[in-house]
């Protein structure tokens, strides 16, 4: 077969692979790029060639590997070069100081607990031709590095840049990535010239090219930011120019002898940060430098790790000791200088494991000192399980010391702090409402706020709106983009708010803006976090094509802990007169529960319980609880509402002809709910098709009554709204 045919399938593979592992990954809530490490990991000898090396030697023959290894020079090239693009200024105008000795400590204790494991590898597992100084220097340099792409994606998923352990870990990060990359030049300056002596003529040019870079680079790129401002966008010429600048600066470090990727990471760092010029050279480059050309070097770093090296106790044994000493050094560094600088436990235990992080930057480390020959493939096995194991490890432990709870206590929130442990007649009443598009749910947060308000109760309304990440790398994942986009978000959400009425209600309403990488699992998880009794949310077709339930909807129904409403707006603006079809399940309790709340905040409401009866069919009676609510009433709520039974052949058809004359039906699930989660019940799905006014569905989770309890502890004057 052809070369190039070849290598076209090959990468074919790849990237299939890639992307499938990696998505299973993100379902664990991992970073996406360990998914696609490992991806790489099994299509080389350390499983497919075990399990298939006939087909795994047709497939990856050696005459291909050169052809792969140019691809992913290619793509390290312009992906260091986004790292550079993406490393704003902004990390570095917090805690400065406390951030160098922290970030400068980080990277001294590894690479120091790096060099004295030198002394103990060096005679086991290198040889003769490799100085034992290139060696040392290259081992510390693995140690001390951390990751700061995949570090920034994890600090913006768990929305803690705009925390204080969020802003020092990343101004630690950009100090540690600057500094680590510094030793690394050095250490590949030593490497090729087999001392210090030797190598400090490279380190001198290296110095000299990025003064001059600094200085006369940045003043003459300043021009394109001026460019960008007049024009408002790069057209093919200047992107053109701007990536062979990329390529030139690569060369020239290449020739100077460091590394390639030196040069164009450093004009990614000196290009002009104005945000919208960032933001299009980011967009244009990295959807085919992320999806097709990392994969590749992913696969290529793969083909060059062999677990099966590590064929003996004695072995495994040194690899736990190389990821031991990763661990500690790192994490013990920053701890130490944190605590030293004046930061809490907590947080210096938070900013350890964060500093640990080390995903594709440490491989990236790997793969030149494995080309360089200072490290053997057998080291080079030990060190990838140890990039692997300790970005894996960064999310669970940031989860287990610093939980969400925590966070959101370190968050500038815009609604008033109330008292967890506070008596359930004092404890606000919350509604939460996943928000999709604020310029299209106008109707959804309105019954939300006419079920919540009725200004004798305390009550909170908190929109939710939650921006999915979709890549790791994606520039829109970066603090500082996430930031802009979650000021967008805000700034839609208030202009919804200003629409709703009566405009007393909007002082209740509380939006909350977040970055997830899980929608459903995101609003689940804030639902608990934020003690709402009611989660409602709205509808769209898909969620009940084929009378099966999907999707996010889906999910948060089946997995959420509180009382959950769909809503389906059918654009009846009016909310006068409601229809509750009622057959005595729990979820036909809460829809006439709140069927009761609207009726309470509003004077102007009239509700109609309709129980529809085969024939020899019982008549269903409220649960005890309902019927004790209901002579809780005052007559001027229980004079609007009418109870009517009907015997009809077709219960469906009679609900759907009395939703003909209503604003609203509120419909419980069906009965199945509880044993089929897929669906919401046979007739409950029909209904959300059929009916013919605006229709909420509600699903209950909870058995105590919270929605109507505290409103009616003593009589209270009614309020018109």
């Amino acid at each position: 077969m052809h070369t190039v045919v070849l290598v076209l399938i090959e990468v074919l593979i790849v990237i299939g692979l890639s992307r499938l592992v990696g998505l299973g990954f993100r379902w664990i809530n991992q970073p996406l790029v360990i998914g696609e490490i490992v991806a790489g990991i099994m299509l080389g000898p350390s499983l497919f060639g075990l399990v298939a090396p006939e087909l795994s030697a047709t497939l990856f023959p050696p005459e291909t590997v050169p052809f792969l290894n140019v691809l992913s020079q290619v793509g390290l090239i312009f992906f260091m070069f986004l790292i550079g693009l993406e490393l704003n200024p902004k990390y570095l105008s917090g805690n400065l100081e406390v951030a160098v000795l922290t970030s400068h400590v980080s990277i001294l204790v590894p690479f120091s607990l790096g060099t004295l494991l030198a002394v103990l590898l060096y005679p086991l597992i290198s040889n003769a031709s490799v100085s034992f100084t290139a060696f040392a220097l290259f081992l510390g340099a693995a140690m001390s590095i951390t990751a700061f792409p995949v570090l920034a994606r994890i600090i913006t998923e768990n929305n803690l840049q705009g925390t204080r352990l969020g802003t020092l870990a990343l101004t630690c990060a950009a100090v540690d990535d600057v500094t680590a990359w510094c030793v690394l030049a050095v250490a590949i300056a030593v490497a090729r010239t087999g001392s210090i002596t030797g190598a400090f003529p490279t380190i001198v040019e290296s110095l000299l090219y990025i003064g001059v870079m600094v200085t006369l680079g940045r003043s003459f790129l300043s021009r394109l930011a001026t460019y960008y401002r007049r024009n408002k966008r790069l057209n093919q010429l200047v992107l053109a120019l701007i990536y062979a600048g990329v390529v030139a600066s690569a060369l020239i470090t290449e020739l100077i002898g460091i590394h390639l990727i030196f040069g164009a990471f450093l004009l990614g760092a000196i290009m002009p940060k104005n945000a919208g010029l960032v933001r299009e050279i980011a967009v244009k480059t990295e959807d085919f430098v992320l999806i097709f050309l990392l994969p590749v070097f992913f696969a290529y770093s793969g083909l060059r790790t062999q677990i099966g090296l590590l064929n003996s106790p004695e072995l495994w044994l040194l690899s736990v000791l190389v990821l031991a000493v990763a661990i500690a050094g790192k994490y013990v560094g920053t701890y130490v200088a944190a605590r030293v600088s004046g930061i809490n436990k907590r947080e210096a235990s938070a900013l350890g494991w964060l500093m640990n992080t080390r995903g594709l930057t440490e491989l990236i480390v790997l793969n030149i000192g494995l080309e360089l020959g200072v490290i053997s493939p057998l080291l080079f096995t030990m060190l990838v399980i140890m990039a692997l194991v300790t970005t894996f490890m960064t999310s669970p432990l940031l989860e287990w010391t610093y939980p969400k709870k925590l966070i959101k206590l370190n968050l500038v929130e815009t609604e008033p702090e109330t008292d967890i442990d506070a008596d359930i007649s004092d404890r606000p009443y919350r509604v939460l409402v996943p928000v999709a598009n604020p310029d299209t749910q106008k109707g959804l947060l309105q019954l939300a706020v006419a079920i919540a308000v009725n200004y004798q109760q305390p009550a909170i309304v908190n929109p939710l709106c939650l921006i999915e990440l979709q890549e790791d790398y994606a520039y829109e994942s970066t603090p500082v983009e996430a930031n802009r986009l979650i000021q967008e978000r805000h700034q839609l959400l208030d202009e919804l708010i200003q629409r709703l009425e009566p405009p007393a209600a909007r002082s209740y309403v509380h939006p909350i803006v977040r970055v997830s990488n899980n929608v459903a699992r995101e609003t689940i998880q804030i639902a608990a976090l934020e003690q709402a009794d009611l989660v409602v949310v709205g509808w769209h077709r898909p969620a009940f094509s084929n009378n099966r339930l999907g999707g996010r909807v889906g999910q948060i129904l089946t997995a959420a802990t509180v009382d959950v409403a769909v809503f389906i707006d059918r654009g009846q603006e009016r909310l006068e007169t409601l229809l509750v079809p009622y057959s005595g399940n729990i979820h036909d309790d809460l829809a006439l529960i709140l069927a009761l709340r609207l009726l309470v905040n509003r004077d102007t409401c009239n509700l109609q319980v309709l129980q529809v009866l085969s024939a020899h069919q019982v008549k269903d009676e409220l649960s005890y609880e309902l019927q004790t609510l209901m002579e809780q009433m005052p007559s001027s709520v229980s004079d609007r509402i009418s109870i009517n039974t009907i015997e009809a052949t077709d219960p469906m058809q009679a609900v759907v002809a009395a939703s003909q004359g209503v604003d609203l039906t509120i419909a419980g699930a069906s009965r199945t709910w509880g044993i089929e989660r897929q669906t919401l019940g046979r007739y409950t799905d029909e209904l959300a098709i059929e009916c013919r006014s605006s229709l909420l569905i509600t699903r209950r989770y909870s058995k105590v009554i919270s929605h109507l309890t505290s409103v009616l502890t003593e009589p209270k004057s009614e309020v018109t709204t």
